[in-house]
């Protein structure tokens, strides 16, 4: 995995019954996959719905193809360039929201990006395992911090007491 970062915040819905766009907003912004320049684009959470409505799409038609989204149409749906849409597509990646795909139509070759997995639900189940599984890995890494932290002091003691029984006595 490239060297990113999880950016997660605790954004909340400003109404007791947000609807579907603020909702989605929401989630995009609580796993960090909302534009971090302000003002660059308001429709990222677009892509999230497309990507929804595409795979129910999907198994409804029984054509996996029909659950791909290309980077192109993806950035068209959130109102940005391709390029951009490159920039910002990398973190669902990382997270395992979305997962690349290809399929043959018309005797060329698409590539795009679909959801990872059947529902909206599913995909984000295994960005939350991705997330828990870096939080499991940094608690380890925190143990041994600690571990290394103690036996640095447990071994500079032992070396301090060394030298005091080693020099000679002031008589």
């Amino acid at each position: 995995m490239a060297r990113r970062a999880f950016y997660l915040t605790q954004k909340e819905p400003s109404s007791m019954n947000p609807d579907s766009k603020e909702l989605a907003t929401i989630v995009i912004s609580r796993m960090g996959l909302s534009p971090r320049k302000v003002g660059s684009t308001e429709q990222m959470y677009r892509v999230l719905i497309e990507l929804y409505e595409r795979i129910k799409l999907s198994a409804k038609e029984k054509k996996p193809e029909l659950a791909v989204l290309t980077v192109e149409e993806m950035g068209n749906v959130a109102g940005i360039t391709r390029q951009t849409m490159y920039d910002y597509i990398k973190r669902w990646i990382d997270l395992d929201l979305i997962i690349k795909t290809s399929y043959i139509f018309e005797g060329k070759v698409i590539i795009g990006y679909k959801l990872n997995g059947a529902t909206l639900e599913n995909a984000f189940e295994k960005a939350a395992v991705k997330i828990k599984n870096n939080l499991e890995l940094t608690l380890k890494y925190v143990r041994e911090l600690q571990n290394s932290i103690k036996k640095e002091k447990i071994s500079e003691t032992m070396r301090q007491k060394e030298s005091h029984s080693n020099s000679p006595d002031e008589n």
